[in-house]
């Protein structure tokens, strides 16, 4: 497994096709619905397979604050699940936080993935929002020193 960011047109086609098939379309959500409007201003990561060059996994990583970075859209494709990927591509996410001088890292984690993220040292601090009607989240956070 290799941790890059998406630079080619072709990278970033695999990116977010595979934000919107784990992210979007099980809940019916128009094709462009993956994209944030401050994609252009977050480090995005992916996991690729080193034989196939097939995308694992992805996420991007932004600073929120001076102190805080946000993980958002981390997805890890079917065939790659219980694989590793996403805790891969969270040590990546940390990382890269760090270089921006955060101090914690928070997410807006989906129900079904808070014991993920608790399993990865973040602690859950309160429920969010409610995406589509129906996915409950909650922010969790983790400090980086």
């Amino acid at each position: 497994m290799q941790i890059i960011q998406p630079s080619t047109f072709h990278e970033f086609e695999q990116y977010y096709r595979l934000r919107y098939e784990m992210l979007r379309k099980p809940w019916h959500q128009p094709i462009g619905s993956e994209r944030a409007e401050d994609d252009d201003q977050a480090i995005h990561l992916m996991a690729l397979d080193e034989n196939t060059g097939e995308i694992m996994g992805g996420c991007r990583v932004h600073l929120e604050s001076d102190q805080e970075a946000q993980l958002r859209f981390l997805a890890v494709a079917p065939k790659y699940q219980n694989k590793q990927v996403g805790r891969r591509l969270l040590q990546a996410v940390e990382e890269e936080a760090r270089k921006l001088g955060a101090q914690d890292l928070i997410v807006q984690a989906r129900e079904y993935a808070r014991n993920f993220y608790k399993r990865n040292g973040f602690t859950e601090e309160f429920p969010t929002h409610l995406l589509f009607g129906e996915v409950q989240h909650y922010q969790m956070r983790k400090p980086l020193h």
